[in-house]
């Protein structure tokens, strides 16, 4: 086993140790999860750190035969546009499991789900098989269902179900752009090199130009393209803390990575054709998710439809096809899954004592709770963009790459920051700021894990806005291939 299938199988195997613990030693079970949260942040960094951005292609390569016969290979590998997402979702599993550690309601049953879900994101990162990357996609997904019914609040029925009914049918999309993709391919292999090899043969321009769509729009759902973004508000409201930030964190990145791996990178021509509609798609994702966001009365709901809005700003990037805005859009769902995690985590401890989440109740909460302001404030800063910060380089990219191909997308998103700077300013100035309610002079500041978590998390958004070049010249190394396949603007 190499470090990118150890990674993968440690908390799937954790989650099935977890089971096997009785119920009354749920210490046990934080333990167990925790030690596997760690082991897979660790392999994580080890990955990120030795991964060679001089060299192009995959690499930490691993192969294991499955179902040959069908040309299904358990194949890992990464490059520079999911060695970044990678330990994104490690750094959300280890605060994930450190922020659950309250959870006195089934913790046993909670940390297997939770375990299993981020399991198949590693899966999908690391997967170069497309039948592999499609198995653990599903498998990342599902399990939001009881994780929100179970442990949710606020319309969690309504929620969960809507969550895996989208997720559903994105999936049937994928499937059948997968299955037309390997037919057409000359059904052999499900390797995802082997049917890039073929996109300018066997993949004509035209099967191209009618299946892009289908891949594109698939992983759209979970991408939370407009308008197919209408259950990330529902399922983030109503999720509990941990799940919000996978949701968020890294759920809605799977999406938009598949647009890159699956669409873009396997049917380029066929990306070519359909650039217009789509970067028409997130504009509009960007400007309604910050107007939403600015008529919001919930703290999650507030981020949720932010989170809409970010989202457009990667579908933006990648659907300029250019080499600039693709940097760009990697380097925000980086940015993106490490600011919401902070969003919600710090939101969940405000909603464990006070157990609502209405912004216009609060007022004056810097004086009893000063490092929640703080850590609060800064994840604020970074969503809309302030230089130092994990959101301006990746915004600014973004922007850059709209002006080269679609100047007007160009101005519309640069408006968006407007409203992200109102909806943000506004909700830190009315909660944390003025005169202090006695309803609220009992609570207190983070608890012991909860400060962990935040200053955990506001350290990672300090250091990728502060030294961004390692993350860009990796993403760059393997964006560049991308948009050459394309015929896009270098």
């Amino acid at each position: 086993m190499g470090y990118l299938s150890t990674m993968t199988l440690a908390p799937f195997i954790a989650a099935l140790i977890i089971m096997l613990i009785p119920s009354e030693r749920p210490g046990l079970t934080r333990a167990v999860a925790l030690v596997a949260s760690v082991i897979s942040f660790v392999l994580s960094l080890v990955v990120f750190v030795g991964y060679d951005w001089h060299q192009a292609g995959f690499q930490f390569r691993e192969a294991y035969q499955w179902l040959p016969d069908y040309g299904i290979t358990i194949s890992l590998g990464v490059d520079g546009i999911s060695a970044p997402l990678i330990i994104l979702n490690a750094v959300v599993l280890l605060t994930g499991t450190v922020v659950s550690f309250k959870i006195a309601d089934r913790p046993k049953e909670f940390y297997a789900l939770f375990l299993v879900s981020v399991a198949g994101v590693f899966g999908v990162f690391a997967s170069l098989d497309l039948f592999i990357l499609f198995l653990t996609y599903d498998i990342a997904g599902l399990p939001m269902y009881p994780l929100i019914v179970i442990w949710g609040s606020t319309r969690k029925n309504y929620a969960a179900l809507k969550l895996t009914l989208m997720h559903v049918a994105g999936s049937l999309f994928i499937w059948v752009g997968m299955i037309a993709i390997y037919v057409q391919a000359g059904a052999k292999s499900f390797d995802l090199e082997y049917l890039a090899s073929q996109a300018h043969t066997l993949l004509t321009p035209g099967f191209q130009t009618v299946f892009f769509p289908v891949i594109f729009i698939g992983f759209g759902f979970l991408a939370a393209m407009w308008p197919l973004h209408t259950w990330s508000p529902d399922g983030h409201g109503a999720a509990p803390t941990a799940v919000s930030m996978v949701a968020a964190g890294v759920l809605m990145k799977l999406g938009a990575y598949g647009c890159i791996r699956v669409g873009v990178w396997l049917l380029p021509e066929g990306a070519m054709v359909w650039s217009p509609v789509f970067v028409t798609l997130g504009t509009i994702g960007a400007v309604y998710g910050g107007v939403m966001a600015i008529a919001q009365r919930d703290f999650k709901f507030v981020i949720a439809h932010s989170s809409v809005s970010h989202m457009g700003y990667v579908i933006v990037g990648i659907s300029t096809m250019s080499l600039v805005g693709l940097n760009g859009a990697v380097l925000q769902m980086v940015s993106h899954g490490l600011m919401t995690a902070l969003f919600f985590a710090m939101i969940g401890a405000m909603y464990d004592q006070a157990h609502t989440r209405e912004v216009g109740i609060f007022g004056g909460l810097a004086r009893n709770m000063p490092w929640y302001t703080g850590f609060f404030a800064i994840a604020c800063l970074a969503s809309l963009g302030l230089p130092g910060l994990s959101g301006f380089i990746p915004e600014l990219l973004i922007f850059l790459g709209a002006f080269q191909t679609y100047p007007v997308v160009g101005i519309l998103c640069v408006a968006t920051v407007a409203l992200a700077a109102t909806y943000m300013l506004r909700l830190v100035s009315r909660a944390f700021f003025g005169p202090l309610s006695p309803r609220w002079a009992s609570l207190h500041d983070l608890l012991p894990n909860e400060w962990f978590v935040g200053a955990f998390l506001v350290l990672t958004l300090i250091i990728v806005g502060v030294y961004p070049t390692p993350f860009l010249d990796m993403i760059n190394a393997s964006a560049a291939p991308v948009i050459e396949r394309v015929g896009g603007v270098r």
